[in-house]
């Protein structure tokens, strides 16, 4: 396994910068979230980015997974909208469009997985059309991602259509496709009572491409610097030895990023002076 940290936590830096800072703290991997001005892939300008970005991935020796949840990229007015699972087909699309341009770019960037999430219904939506077009977008979503020989790395979200692990085996299974795998975020399960944390790792080791990892308090979604929640971190991270889990643990703490540096730092210290 290898320890990183999303740049949805450095939003007042550039890349480039929380590359190179994340680097030289000592993390091994980064989880690039697509945004204004990060890797847009909506500017038309920002194919040198892109080439400089895997040039300083390759030079810092940094894996990376692409992340897709910037809260206001497609819309400005709604967070995290539109969705898959949006009433209207043009929508749908737009979200969908997204996620295949997010594919190009791992591509491009030789990261080792996409992440994305269902999104949430609407009123307007009844639950078996939001299945049916959730399973229909990732369908069309992995033969996309087959091209591009890239993976897919779905996460369960509180507030989403998608919220437990039960749900993601019934998704999972309809959707069929070796290229569909799973993003599990620790404090979400622990947030949603979804325990032993462990026994999940242990499930989906053959399909778990990407890792989150926060503090987190049960009944409360909201990420949490380490310490200041509830979860017990050594017992997973031995877990995740145990399965010869060899991707990417993702600190996530995008509202510290008024402290970013300090938070990166700390974070790091803290995960690896857990006793193995």
């Amino acid at each position: 396994m290898r320890l990183g940290y999303n740049t949805n936590g450095f939003a007042h830096h550039r890349l480039e910068d929380a590359l190179t800072i994340l680097a030289d703290l000592g993390y091994q991997s980064v989880a690039i979230t697509l945004d204004y001005r990060a890797l847009n892939p909506f500017d038309d300008q920002n194919k040198e980015q892109v080439r400089s970005c895997r040039s300083l991935l390759q030079k810092l020796k940094l894996h990376s997974v692409i992340e897709t949840g910037a809260r206001f990229l497609l819309d400005p007015w709604r967070k995290h909208q539109p969705t898959l699972v949006s009433r209207d087909a043009f929508a749908c699309e737009k979200r969908l469009d997204f996620l295949r341009r997010a594919v190009d770019l791992a591509e491009e960037l030789g990261s080792d997985a996409v992440s994305f999430w269902s999104g949430a219904r609407g009123p307007e939506v009844d639950a078996a059309t939001a299945q049916r077009l959730l399973v229909e977008g990732c369908q069309s979503l992995c033969e996309h991602a087959e091209k591009r020989q890239v993976r897919l790395a779905f996460e369960p979200e509180p507030g989403m259509l998608i919220v437990t692990m039960e749900q993601f085996a019934k998704l999972h299974s309809l959707v069929g496709h070796p290229r569909f795998g799973l993003t599990i975020d620790i404090g979400h399960l622990h947030c949603l009572g979804e325990t032993p944390i462990a026994d999940h790792l242990r499930q989906w080791r053959d399909w778990l491409w990407n890792i989150h990892i926060e503090d987190m308090r049960q009944g409360v979604h909201e990420h949490l610097m380490f310490g200041e929640g509830e979860i017990d971190f050594a017992p997973l991270l031995r877990t995740l030895r145990e399965i010869d889990y060899d991707g990417g643990v993702h600190v996530e703490l995008s509202r510290h990023s008024h402290d970013a540096v300090e938070t990166a730092r700390r974070s790091l210290a803290f995960l690896q002076a857990l006793p193995q």
